[in-house]
């Protein structure tokens, strides 16, 4: 999956770029779209939708089985899904121009420190610094190495430990007082915080041994005045890829 996708977003963007009509431009463009969103839709939320149909046909006293697809699920597709996609974007909305070396494209898209976990770079940011040469920058390592260790003990110390508290109160929650599902509310909290937020600062600190910055992920969502702060706070790299790629238009 990772190198049709690849293929498929490096020879559609070259077509964009070279399309005399804008016509042409649009078509290759909904072409990279719509399959990358189909694979994706299908890999990752096809058996959820199908059964969630099923029980709401139950509900109405219809039976249905619709029959779910026993694969698995191909590793970081929604990540190098999107990186794909805010490529063909970039070159139809004539913001960058196409990478004709196939390898600086495909290091772009599979590039490993965030391509389990995130975050989610585009194009225009982070190929330049595939493109260009870099050299060994020893201060640059060390704030690298420093958000690893940091990554790792949020995930292993905190997230890992705050799980054990939450999956026991969670797991037999009728054993359990109100105040105490408050208190296994609050090991959540932490655990998906530090969880996801860890994984992002190695992806971020591995980057940087190789001289690469990535965008950063995480801004303190916890101390946000409001819903609205708090979803620009959590995930940066989801929120502002979608602020900034669905308002796409072919007019």
């Amino acid at each position: 999956m990772l190198v049709f996708s690849t293929l498929l977003d490096y020879y559609t963007g070259i077509k964009i770029y070279e399309a005399a009509s804008k016509k042409k431009k649009a078509f290759c463009l909904w072409l990279s779209i719509g399959i990358n969103l189909g694979f994706l839709g299908v890999f990752k939320y096809y058996n959820f939708f199908a059964q969630s149909f099923a029980d709401g046909l139950s509900l109405l006293g219809l039976k249905a089985d619709f029959g779910t697809l026993n694969v698995i699920l191909p590793v970081g597709i929604s990540f190098y899904t999107f990186h794909g996609l805010s490529y063909v974007i970039d070159l139809y909305k004539n913001r960058m121009k196409p990478e004709r070396n196939f390898i600086d494209y495909s290091v772009f898209v599979s590039f490993f420190p965030l391509l389990v976990a995130g975050p989610i770079e585009r194009a225009t940011h982070l190929l330049p610094q595939i493109i260009n040469k870099r050299v060994f920058n020893y201060f640059k390592a060390i704030d690298g190495l420093r958000q690893i260790l940091w990554g790792l003990f949020k995930k292993i110390v905190i997230a890992d430990n705050c799980a054990v508290f939450a999956n026991t109160i969670f797991g037999d929650a009728a054993a359990y007082s109100g105040s105490t599902h408050i208190v296994g509310a609050l090991f959540f909290t932490f655990q998906i915080y530090c969880d996801f937020s860890g994984y992002s600062d190695i992806a971020i600190g591995t980057a940087r041994l190789f001289g690469i910055e990535l965008i950063r992920n995480f801004a303190f969502p916890y101390f946000s005045r409001d819903i609205a702060e708090f979803w620009r706070r959590w995930h940066i790299s989801l929120s502002s890829w979608f602020r900034d790629y669905l308002s796409l238009s072919t007019d």
